[in-house]
């Protein structure tokens, strides 16, 4: 999962540092990308969560 938090984290910065030199669209394209791979870190963290749960009860 930290694979996925890392790409999240690149994606973000090639974002800024493309909007910061104008490039719009490719911009919004790799913060679409960091919010994805994000939701998908939290989502599979959760999920790891509740399996570690009911394995131990």
């Amino acid at each position: 999962m930290g694979n996925l938090l890392h790409y999240a984290i690149v994606f973000l910065v090639v974002a800024l540092v493309a909007a910061f030199l104008g490039f719009g669209g490719v911009a919004g394209t790799a913060m679409e990308g960091a919010r994805i791979l994000f939701w998908v870190a939290i989502i599979l963290f959760v999920v790891s969560l509740v399996a570690n749960f009911l394995r131990r009860a």
